[in-house]
This record gives structure tokens, sequence and C-alpha cells, in this order.
């Protein structure tokens, strides 16, 4: 026999032991009731490890599902935004093992107190650190969570209908009405023509036209959002398969894209030697023209680099010039010209008066006005008069305008070739490029060297202008300044796969952005039946799905293109309206 429950459905009633007759409290209890288990000691036992691990999935599943809501949020996407935008800025100011290895030793010679604790937060490796990846893919599953359902939905809004007009449309903000002697039909049909003309979607539904427009709007909030997409996915190829490297090169000179011919070289996880695009090219000639005169005096106004380039192992000789933020792009390489400075052609002879090396040695700048310094290295060939074997390292010191002597002290007065001035100082000894140990080629190691000395015993050291010679003590040998002065450009070479990726998200954000910003959605109704006197009752109402200050205007412009169709009729009642004018 079947009970009712206190709401009235009929249930089926669960099933009692009919050899003993349940007692009053237990039939007013609302606690759950055990039931038997067949074979069971005792007839009924509590809920055991099954239903725990299912209280437990149950519980998870709901914690899962309530951190992808959060996640999935736009609220979520926007904080990531913020997060990621604020996770860049230590890797714009701190200096990045990626990009500087030399500034990043000199920063923590420099900071040795802050260095163990920036190694820790990994802030001279921001953008492969695991907080900053960490970031970088929350925002990305973040931006797919909200966009696919939102395109669903979209899609879903697209191959439906307008919403029918509502019952009181006097409630709108935006409203007119009239009543005019034309049918209802008629006013209807001219409604929905103009309605379409204007680019609206619209249809008749019950009595009234339904019509919305603007769907371009969540196009482009879409749009935004597919776009960032896209730019996380060219950031993440842009950091696994790209390539960078640097080389200087003097005139003369030349590079081939492979491995051995960088001076540095820096590549993606992704990246394979053999995806290096085959070309190469030489620095024909070097041109940098400064500002003579006023307040910018030493300015620079051009950085030339003429080059010969070809692709492939057997390409045709191409000429090019390569400017500041004007790279020579070959295959998808590119190669930006970065610095530059000056090389002068020395010519070293030993003690027996043979020549042992002649060469163009690249100083680095130190200054705007291309003071500069560097080692010049005779490491094999050099025997002293006695005919030992020796090597020599000379500390240079270059100016292309020196002041004069006695006019100030060892610094470029002006970046150009005005007057140039090598000072230069001598050791010999081991240069220690033998024993396995990288060496910067700008620096001299002198612990198993000894400097040449002047009769009083002091560091022997001399300036010299083009074409002069720096005798060195005891028949050493000697070393001239020759009278030409070579240029010499650093260039870097970089494949970057993500960078028209890039772009194209870039310029696809900023359309959407402005989409998603300009464009105004809302809908129109208008509504046309008969009045108790025979006239039809004209109604037209907007509304905007955000605030919009033109939506009264628009709508008068339709009301007063849809009155030219149904004008008013002759009678002494007058249209009403408000928010918009007839």
């Amino acid at each position: 026999m079947s009970r009712t429950d206190t709401t009235g459905s009929t249930t089926d009633p669960e099933p009692v032991d009919h050899g003993e007759l349940a007692t009053a409290g237990e039939q007013l209890s609302t606690a759950p009731q055990e039931k038997s288990v067949p074979g069971s000691f005792g007839g009924s036992r509590a809920p055991g490890a099954a239903g725990a691990l299912a209280w437990t999935l149950r519980e998870t599943v709901g914690w899962v599902r309530w951190f992808w809501r959060q996640l999935t949020s736009m609220r979520v996407a926007l904080i990531l935004l913020f997060m990621l935008s604020l996770g860049a800025i230590p890797g714009s100011l701190i200096p990045q093992n990626s990009v500087d290895e030399l500034k990043v030793r000199t920063w923590k010679a420099n900071n040795e107190f802050w260095t163990p604790v920036f190694e820790k937060l990994q802030l001279f490796d921001v953008y492969s650190s695991v907080w900053f990846s960490a970031i970088y893919l929350l925002l990305f599953v973040s931006l797919i969570g909200c966009i696919v359902p939102r395109t669903w939905q979209f899609v879903g809004q697209l191959r439906g209908r307008p919403p029918g007009a509502p019952k009181r449309l006097t409630r709108l903000p935006v409203y007119a009405t009239w009543r005019t002697e034309a049918a209802p039909e008629a006013v209807r049909e001219a409604a929905l023509a103009m309605l379409r003309k204007r680019r609206f979607r619209a249809h008749t539904a019950g009595g009234a036209v339904a019509a919305e427009k603007g769907y371009l709007r969540e196009v482009g909030n879409l749009l935004f959002h597919v776009a960032l997409i896209v730019m996380l996915v060219a950031f993440a190829a842009g950091q696994l398969f790209k390539s960078e490297g640097g080389k200087l090169i003097v005139e003369g000179d030349g590079f081939a894209n492979t491995l051995p011919q960088y001076d540095d070289f820096k590549s993606g996880s992704m990246f394979s030697v053999d995806d290096l695009v085959p070309f190469s090219f030489s620095l024909d000639k070097f041109t940098a023209t400064y500002e003579t005169g006023g307040p910018q005096r030493g300015t620079p106004r051009t950085f030339e680099a003429a080059v010969t380039y070809a692709e492939g192992a057997e390409g045709k000789d191409r000429k090019s010039v390569i400017r500041v933020n004007e790279p020579l792009e070959v295959d998808g390489s590119k190669v930006y010209l970065i610095s530059h400075g000056y090389a002068p052609v020395v010519t070293v002879r030993d003690g027996r008066g043979q020549v042992v090396s002649r060469q163009a040695v690249p100083l680095l700048p130190v200054d705007n006005n291309i003071t500069s310094t560097g080692v010049i290295k005779v490491m094999d060939g050099y025997r002293d008069k006695n005919g030992k074997k020796d090597q020599l390292g000379f500390p240079a010191f270059f100016v292309p305008t020196y002041a004069g002597k006695g006019k100030g002290q060892m610094f470029s007065q002006f970046p150009a070739l005005v007057f140039p001035v090598l000072n230069l100082s001598a050791y010999h000894g081991d240069l220690r490029v033998n024993g396995g140990v990288p060496q910067n080629v700008y620096q001299l190691d002198t612990r198993k060297m000894t400097p040449f000395k002047d009769a009083s015993g002091q560091v022997f050291k001399k300036s010299l202008m083009p074409g002069e010679t720096m005798t060195l003590p005891g028949g050493a040998g000697s070393i001239t300044f020759e009278k030409e002065i070579k240029e010499w450009a650093s260039f870097k070479i970089s494949q970057q796969p993500g960078n028209g990726l890039a772009l194209s998200g870039a310029i696809a954000a900023i359309a959407g952005l402005a989409g998603s910003l300009f464009i105004q959605r809302r809908r129109v109704w208008v509504r046309a039946v008969r009045g108790e006197d025979g006239l039809t009752v004209v109604e037209m109402a907007g509304l905007g799905r955000s605030e919009s200050a033109r939506l009264p205007e628009e709508l008068a412009s339709l009301a007063e293109t849809l009155h030219a169709q149904a004008p008013t009729a002759s009678e002494p009642n007058e249209p009403t309206s408000r928010g918009a004018e007839k």
C-alpha cells in the first residue's frame, strides 16, 4: 500500500520487517533510515569505504568546477593579464642572461648582497622562470575558457532572431507613438523594409517588428580575446624556436650564418642548428655622420653599413645598406645594426725586425664620443732579439678626436676622426690563451706577464699619432700605428618565427578593441495595431545593450522616416513622444 508525503506526492513505502513493529518515535524521525543488507550481521550497517569514496569524488568534482569557473571568469583573466604585465617589469629593469650575460655578471659583482635573493627569485631569467611561466599558462587557459562558451553563445544569437516586443513599450527608455490612417499591415511592412535598409536584423513577430543591430560589438570583443591568445602563442613560439646572436665585423671582413661564426649565440629550447638560414654578407663600408655645431654637437645623424650579401651557398651577390631600425632581411632572418667603433691598423715587429702581426684591432667605445679601449695580442711568431719565443700584449686606449697635449685628459672630444691618437703600454709573457679557459678578447690577463719599463722604472707607455712607431725597450721590437683606421660595426642576427604572428595578433587586438568600444548593440521595436477608434496606433521603442547617447537620435531618425510613409492622422489628438522626436 502506498503513502502520501507532506507535498501531496505518492511514494512507495520503505521495506519493513514484518516480524517487528516500528515504534512511534521511529515513524516520526526525520533521520535517514539504514537499509538492511542481505547477509550482513545485525541486518544493517553504516556507509563504508565505497560511500566515503563517492563523497570524496563529489567534493573533488565540486571544487574542480568551482576552480574552473573562477579561472575562466573575465575578472580572473584581467587579474592574470595585469600580473603578466607586472611580471615583465623586472625583465626590463634587471639584466637578463638571455640578453647580455656580461651585464648580468657585472651587476652581480656590484650587488653581492642582492644577488642570492635575485637568483632564488629567478629575476635574471624572468621570461623563462617558473612563476612567469605559471602566470602565462594560466592566462592562456583562462582566455580559452572565456572565449569558447561565449563563442558558442554568440553563434546561437546569430542563428536566432531578435526577441519579440515587450508588452509595454512605454517602459523602455526611448519611446515614440502616433496615430495614423494607414493599415497596421502596411505600417509593419514599411517598418520592416526601413529597418533592413538600415542594416538591422529584423522580422515580424506578434503584431510588431523586432530588430537588432550592433552584433559586431561582440565580434570585436571575441576578436580581441582571440588576438590575445594569438599573441601568447606567438610569444611562446618565439621563445621556443628563436635564435639570436651577435657578430662584430671590421670593414672588409665578412660573416657566414653558421654557429662557429658568432661571437655570442642564444636560442630557444626547440631550436636546431639546422634551422639557421644559409646566407652570408660582408661589410664593405661603414659611414657615420655627426652634428658639428650647436648644443647638438656630436649627436649622430646617420649610421649606415654598406654590405654585400648572398642567399644560400651559391647565391648571387647583392648590395644593400643596413641602417638603425632598417634591418637586412634574408629568408626570415634579420640582420640589425647595433653599434660601431674604430679599428686602428697596427703593425708589430719582433726583436729581429720581422713583421709578426699586421691587423685592424677593434676597440670598444666607453662614451658617446667613442673613446675606446681594447687589447692588441700577439700570440704566435714573435721572437725577442735573442731568438726566444714570447707573447706580447698591448693595452690600447684610442681617441678619435684628441684635445691635444696639455689641453685635457686622454678622452675624445668628438666622435669623428678629427685628431686620432692611440695610447699604448706593453707586456710580454704568457697570454694564457692555451689554458682552456675562455677569455675576454678586449681585456689582458697580466698575471703571467711582465710589463716593459722605461729607464726610470715606470711602465712603458706612449701616445701615437697615425704613422708613428713605439719602439720597445731593450730591442724587444716595435709597434706602428698605421695611417689606416678602419671602422667596425656590430650586428645582431635574429630569427624570430613568431614575429609575424604577433604583429597580426596585435593588429587584430586593436581592431577588436575598437569594435567593442565604439559599436553599440541596440534593439528597436515597432508595433502597429488597430485602435478602438479605427485608427492605427504606431509605437516605436529602443533599448541599448549598453549606454549610448546616440540611441534617441537614431530612434528619432527612424520615426521620422516611418512617419513619412505613415503620417499622423488628421485629428485633434497630437502625437506624444519621449526620448525621441516624431
